[in-house]
Protein backbone atom coordinates (compact mmCIF):
# COMPACT_ATOMS: atom_id res chain seq x y z
CA UNK A 1 0.00 0.00 0.00
CA UNK A 2 1.19 3.40 -1.10
CA UNK A 3 2.46 5.84 1.61
CA UNK A 4 0.17 9.15 1.86
CA UNK A 5 2.74 11.32 2.97
CA UNK A 6 6.35 10.43 2.38
CA UNK A 7 7.83 7.78 0.06
CA UNK A 8 10.50 7.39 2.87
CA UNK A 9 9.42 6.37 5.96
CA UNK A 10 5.89 5.02 6.94
CA UNK A 11 2.81 6.97 7.85
CA UNK A 12 2.33 6.05 11.40
CA UNK A 13 5.87 6.73 11.69
CA UNK A 14 5.76 10.35 10.62
CA UNK A 15 2.45 10.98 12.36
CA UNK A 16 4.27 9.90 15.15
CA UNK A 17 6.97 12.54 15.01
CA UNK A 18 4.12 15.40 14.95
CA UNK A 19 2.81 14.08 18.39
CA UNK A 20 5.86 14.44 20.22
CA UNK A 21 5.96 17.61 18.86
CA UNK A 22 2.96 18.51 19.43
CA UNK A 23 3.42 17.50 23.05
CA UNK A 24 6.75 19.46 23.12
CA UNK A 25 4.62 22.52 22.22
CA UNK A 26 2.17 22.14 24.44
CA UNK A 27 5.10 21.56 27.11
CA UNK A 28 6.78 25.40 26.59
CA UNK A 29 3.35 26.87 26.32
CA UNK A 30 2.35 25.69 29.67
CA UNK A 31 5.88 25.87 31.64
CA UNK A 32 5.86 29.76 31.50
CA UNK A 33 5.04 30.24 34.87
CA UNK A 34 6.85 33.20 36.74
CA UNK A 35 9.62 31.09 38.04
CA UNK A 36 10.05 29.76 34.73
CA UNK A 37 10.55 33.48 33.16
CA UNK A 38 13.21 34.60 35.80
CA UNK A 39 15.05 31.31 35.77
CA UNK A 40 17.80 32.89 33.01
CA UNK A 41 17.81 36.21 34.62
CA UNK A 42 16.03 38.77 32.61
CA UNK A 43 17.47 41.90 31.19
CA UNK A 44 15.24 44.56 32.17
CA UNK A 45 17.89 47.08 30.72
CA UNK A 46 17.39 45.77 27.56
CA UNK A 47 13.67 45.52 27.96
CA UNK A 48 13.60 49.39 29.01
CA UNK A 49 14.95 50.11 25.80
CA UNK A 50 12.77 47.31 23.89
CA UNK A 51 9.45 49.48 24.98
CA UNK A 52 11.21 52.98 24.46
CA UNK A 53 12.15 52.33 20.89
CA UNK A 54 9.45 50.32 19.92
CA UNK A 55 6.68 52.27 21.30
CA UNK A 56 5.28 49.11 23.08
CA UNK A 57 3.34 49.03 26.65
CA UNK A 58 4.66 47.26 29.71
CA UNK A 59 2.38 44.16 29.47
CA UNK A 60 2.71 43.70 25.66
CA UNK A 61 6.70 43.92 25.83
CA UNK A 62 6.35 40.95 28.23
CA UNK A 63 3.90 38.86 26.55
CA UNK A 64 6.55 38.97 23.90
CA UNK A 65 9.19 38.33 26.06
CA UNK A 66 7.32 35.05 27.09
CA UNK A 67 6.28 34.14 23.56
CA UNK A 68 10.02 34.58 22.97
CA UNK A 69 11.17 31.85 25.54
CA UNK A 70 8.38 29.79 24.26
CA UNK A 71 9.85 29.87 20.83
CA UNK A 72 13.82 29.50 21.68
CA UNK A 73 12.99 26.32 23.67
CA UNK A 74 10.21 24.96 21.08
CA UNK A 75 13.15 25.20 18.25
CA UNK A 76 14.95 22.62 20.07
CA UNK A 77 12.63 20.70 19.64
CA UNK A 78 12.37 20.96 15.93
CA UNK A 79 15.64 19.22 16.03
CA UNK A 80 14.64 16.21 18.05
CA UNK A 81 12.08 15.79 15.38
CA UNK A 82 14.21 16.00 12.50
CA UNK A 83 16.33 13.47 14.37
CA UNK A 84 12.76 11.04 14.73
CA UNK A 85 12.38 11.42 11.31
CA UNK A 86 15.52 10.37 9.70
CA UNK A 87 15.75 7.64 12.62
CA UNK A 88 12.46 6.56 10.68
CA UNK A 89 13.96 5.43 7.98
CA UNK A 90 15.07 1.51 6.88
CA UNK A 91 18.58 0.85 8.17
CA UNK A 92 18.93 4.12 10.63
CA UNK A 93 18.09 4.80 14.14
CA UNK A 94 18.11 7.75 16.64
CA UNK A 95 20.73 7.50 18.88
CA UNK A 96 18.89 8.58 22.38
CA UNK A 97 22.10 10.15 24.39
CA UNK A 98 24.50 7.27 22.62
CA UNK A 99 26.76 10.16 22.27
CA UNK A 100 25.33 10.44 18.41
CA UNK A 101 22.02 11.56 16.74
CA UNK A 102 21.44 9.44 14.05
CA UNK A 103 23.60 6.26 13.11
CA UNK A 104 23.46 3.28 10.54
CA UNK A 105 22.62 -0.17 11.95
CA UNK A 106 25.69 -1.58 10.67
CA UNK A 107 27.94 1.26 12.11
CA UNK A 108 28.75 2.84 8.64
CA UNK A 109 27.27 5.91 9.12
CA UNK A 110 27.38 8.54 12.53
CA UNK A 111 25.81 12.11 12.47
CA UNK A 112 25.20 14.87 14.76
CA UNK A 113 22.44 17.03 13.88
CA UNK A 114 22.36 20.62 14.41
CA UNK A 115 18.92 22.62 13.52
CA UNK A 116 20.70 25.88 12.53
CA UNK A 117 24.35 26.16 10.91
CA UNK A 118 25.29 28.96 13.15
CA UNK A 119 24.44 27.27 16.99
CA UNK A 120 28.02 26.50 17.59
CA UNK A 121 30.88 28.60 18.81
CA UNK A 122 34.46 27.65 18.22
CA UNK A 123 34.91 25.58 21.19
CA UNK A 124 31.75 23.81 20.64
CA UNK A 125 32.39 23.13 17.19
CA UNK A 126 36.37 21.84 17.79
CA UNK A 127 34.78 19.06 20.70
CA UNK A 128 32.25 18.05 17.75
CA UNK A 129 34.93 17.17 15.42
CA UNK A 130 36.68 15.71 17.70
CA UNK A 131 33.59 13.16 18.46
CA UNK A 132 33.20 12.26 15.13
CA UNK A 133 36.56 11.94 14.48
CA UNK A 134 36.75 9.60 16.90
CA UNK A 135 33.96 7.60 15.89
CA UNK A 136 35.38 7.52 12.38
CA UNK A 137 38.70 5.65 13.95
CA UNK A 138 36.90 3.63 15.77
CA UNK A 139 34.82 2.54 13.05
CA UNK A 140 36.85 2.12 10.36
CA UNK A 141 34.26 1.79 7.68
CA UNK A 142 32.44 4.72 9.25
CA UNK A 143 31.41 7.98 7.19
CA UNK A 144 30.76 10.87 10.09
CA UNK A 145 29.07 13.78 9.56
CA UNK A 146 28.11 17.13 11.12
CA UNK A 147 24.29 17.89 9.48
CA UNK A 148 23.26 21.04 9.36
CA UNK A 149 19.30 21.37 9.13
CA UNK A 150 19.14 24.83 7.89
CA UNK A 151 22.41 25.64 5.98
CA UNK A 152 23.42 28.51 4.36
CA UNK A 153 24.14 26.09 1.11
CA UNK A 154 23.10 22.93 -0.45
CA UNK A 155 26.48 20.75 0.43
CA UNK A 156 27.69 17.60 1.30
CA UNK A 157 31.54 18.00 1.75
CA UNK A 158 34.63 16.71 4.05
CA UNK A 159 34.68 19.42 7.09
CA UNK A 160 38.29 20.43 7.36
CA UNK A 161 39.76 23.65 8.44
CA UNK A 162 41.30 25.70 11.13
CA UNK A 163 39.18 25.83 14.47
CA UNK A 164 40.54 27.35 17.49
CA UNK A 165 44.00 28.12 15.68
CA UNK A 166 44.34 24.06 15.10
CA UNK A 167 44.04 22.19 11.82
CA UNK A 168 41.70 20.08 11.51
CA UNK A 169 40.53 17.09 8.74
CA UNK A 170 39.67 13.51 8.36
CA UNK A 171 39.11 11.42 5.56
CA UNK A 172 36.09 10.38 6.53
CA UNK A 173 34.54 13.60 8.77
CA UNK A 174 32.16 15.60 6.80
CA UNK A 175 29.48 18.17 6.73
CA UNK A 176 26.44 18.24 4.93
CA UNK A 177 22.95 20.79 4.76
CA UNK A 178 20.00 19.13 5.66
CA UNK A 179 18.76 18.39 2.03
CA UNK A 180 21.57 16.43 1.34
CA UNK A 181 21.20 14.51 4.31
CA UNK A 182 17.94 13.18 4.12
CA UNK A 183 18.66 12.33 0.44
CA UNK A 184 21.80 10.09 1.45
CA UNK A 185 19.81 8.50 3.96
CA UNK A 186 16.40 8.07 1.76
CA UNK A 187 18.00 7.68 -1.30
CA UNK A 188 15.37 10.26 -2.42
CA UNK A 189 16.99 13.47 -3.90
CA UNK A 190 13.88 15.36 -3.01
CA UNK A 191 13.38 14.06 0.48
CA UNK A 192 13.47 17.06 2.83
CA UNK A 193 11.30 19.00 0.09
CA UNK A 194 8.41 15.76 0.23
CA UNK A 195 8.31 16.45 3.84
CA UNK A 196 7.97 20.05 3.60
CA UNK A 197 5.54 19.60 1.61
CA UNK A 198 3.25 17.32 3.35
CA UNK A 199 3.70 18.40 6.81
CA UNK A 200 0.59 20.92 6.63
CA UNK A 201 -1.61 18.06 5.81
CA UNK A 202 0.02 15.31 8.19
CA UNK A 203 -0.49 17.74 11.05
CA UNK A 204 -4.12 18.55 10.11
CA UNK A 205 -4.73 14.89 10.40
CA UNK A 206 -2.92 14.48 13.72
CA UNK A 207 -4.80 17.27 15.35
CA UNK A 208 -8.10 16.08 13.76
CA UNK A 209 -7.93 12.84 15.32
CA UNK A 210 -6.95 13.80 19.08
CA UNK A 211 -9.21 15.14 21.71
CA UNK A 212 -9.04 18.91 22.34
CA UNK A 213 -10.53 18.64 25.84
CA UNK A 214 -7.56 19.24 27.43
CA UNK A 215 -6.98 22.90 28.81
CA UNK A 216 -3.38 23.84 29.17
CA UNK A 217 -2.67 26.68 31.31
CA UNK A 218 -0.69 28.74 28.85
CA UNK A 219 2.04 32.08 30.33
CA UNK A 220 0.96 32.43 33.46
CA UNK A 221 3.99 34.80 34.43
CA UNK A 222 2.77 37.78 32.91
CA UNK A 223 -0.43 37.34 35.44
CA UNK A 224 1.58 36.26 38.40
CA UNK A 225 3.88 39.48 37.99
CA UNK A 226 0.66 41.74 37.78
CA UNK A 227 -0.48 40.12 41.01
CA UNK A 228 2.32 41.19 42.42
CA UNK A 229 2.14 44.91 41.03
CA UNK A 230 -1.51 45.39 42.57
CA UNK A 231 0.05 44.96 45.71
CA UNK A 232 4.13 46.86 45.26
CA UNK A 233 2.08 49.69 43.32
CA UNK A 234 5.54 49.27 41.24
CA UNK A 235 5.55 49.33 37.22
CA UNK A 236 5.16 46.20 35.65
CA UNK A 237 8.97 46.71 34.44
CA UNK A 238 9.99 48.04 38.18
CA UNK A 239 8.53 44.69 39.60
CA UNK A 240 10.62 42.39 37.53
CA UNK A 241 13.39 44.35 38.36
CA UNK A 242 12.90 44.04 42.12
CA UNK A 243 12.03 40.70 41.61
CA UNK A 244 15.63 39.94 39.76
CA UNK A 245 18.15 42.60 40.74
CA UNK A 246 16.54 43.91 44.44
CA UNK A 247 19.88 42.34 46.34
CA UNK A 248 22.12 44.78 44.15
CA UNK A 249 23.18 48.35 45.04
CA UNK A 250 20.58 50.92 45.15
CA UNK A 251 17.95 48.54 43.17
CA UNK A 252 16.18 48.54 46.74
CA UNK A 253 14.91 52.27 46.52
CA UNK A 254 12.09 50.52 44.07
Amino acid sequence: MENKYVAFISDEHLLRCVANLHTAYLKAKSNVSKKNFYNNKVDSIKLTFDAKFNSIDEESLIQAEVLRQIDKSFNNSIGTFHEQILGGIEGFEVGNLSGFDIKAKDNSLFADIKNKHNTMNSSSAESLFQKLARYADSYKQAKCYWVQILAKGSFNERWTGEINGKEYGHSRVYKISGDQFYALLSGQEDALYQLYKVLPLAIEDYLSSIENNQEVIENSALDEIKAETVLSERSILDQITAENYGYYLGFDKL
